[in-house]
């Protein structure tokens, strides 16, 4: 892209939350697929981030940039005859434990394959990576730590694990490099960026696949459901614990399914005993408990396992599409 073209962009997007024009798809994904390039300098890239950030994406934009993601790296393959379920992991928990992997291994185990991908670290976090890993130390629970997940070294490992396991991890800087270095401007920058938002929103697969698209503020809701009814499919939304896509253990779920075309809404009421969750967020402690649930020495959260039905039923609703 050109610096002209680029001034005239800032210019555009860069008037402020009210004077702002917003960009079309196709200009939206030039740009995007320029930063992710690497052809946009330090100085107006870093104005365009912080455009987009005062201003907000608009559905248009994201759909653009989504495109742009989505064409910059190698996808996987899931196992035949099947629609995997796809779990970002980006957040990490700060105070309540972080139960992301406890779901992974429930919707495995009733048959869907799951891939999570994310960062491998945070500080201040403990990390959905940090709690797989942890899950493979033999605890002295009577856990002999067959459960653990590590990271994948590269995409053709992560399709190998998800045929043999039906679970996989893999870091964005494996699975999509391009994108973890615009991440990687946070630390430069102080703030998030919209890349970001479209970690969150990634389709790793080369077929059909379910979504599952944790937002934190309520106005994204909307935002979301606006996005997955216009632009794209097959997702299932919800405010989850600490930004993590994974239900609540504390409040009633509820949780959005969105085929591209209309929005379903599936709740479940929780009985008002609090379920008993690890005593720490620690990824250890954390990792013992997963652990000690999965071999039924503690019941599942009824908000967890109302997420796994939900994420079961919508792989069979894309696959009874014809996958």
């Amino acid at each position: 892209m050109k610096t002209a073209e680029l001034i005239n962009i800032i210019k555009e997007i860069g008037r402020g939350k009210h004077a702002a024009r917003d960009l079309n798809r196709q200009d939206a994904h030039a740009l995007f697929a320029a930063m992710l390039a690497g052809t946009v300098p330090d100085l107006q890239l870093g104005a365009v981030l912080m455009a987009l950030r005062i201003k907000g994406e608009s559905l248009e934009e994201l759909a653009g940039f989504l495109d742009a993601c989505e064409a910059s790296y190698v996808h996987l393959m899931a196992p035949a005859g099947t629609v995997p379920l796809v779990i970002p992991a980006y957040n990490g928990a700060r105070q309540l434990p972080n139960l992301t992997p406890l779901l992974a291994h429930l919707v495995a185990r009733a048959g869907v394959p799951v891939l999570l991908h994310g960062v491998l670290a945070d500080t201040g976090r403990v990390t959905t990576h940090e709690v797989l890993a942890a899950m493979g130390t033999k605890g002295t629970n009577g856990t002999n730590g067959a459960n653990g997940v590590n990271a994948a070294r590269t995409m053709d490992e992560a399709n190998s694990q998800l045929g043999t396991r039906r679970i996989a991890f893999v870091s964005i800087d494996v699975l999509a490099p391009q994108l973890a270095r615009v991440l990687a401007l946070r630390r430069l920058m102080g703030v998030r960026s919209s890349g970001h938002a479209l970690a969150k929103m990634l389709q790793p697969f080369a077929r059909p696949a379910v979504r599952l698209v944790s937002v934190t503020h309520p106005e994204y809701v909307v935002r979301m459901r606006e996005f997955f009814t216009q632009h794209a499919a097959n997702a299932l939304l919800l405010r989850g614990a600490e930004g993590e896509a994974v239900a609540h253990p504390r409040r009633e779920p509820s949780i959005d399914w969105l085929n591209g075309e209309t929005v379903e809404t599936w709740s479940a009421a929780l009985s008002p005993e609090l379920p008993v969750l690890p005593q720490s967020r620690d990824a250890q402690v954390t990792a013992n408990w997963i652990n000690e649930v999965l071999a039924g020495k503690h019941p599942v959260p009824a908000a967890i396992a109302h997420q796994v039905a939900c994420c079961v039923r919508a792989s069979q609703c894309v696959a009874q599409q014809g996958i």
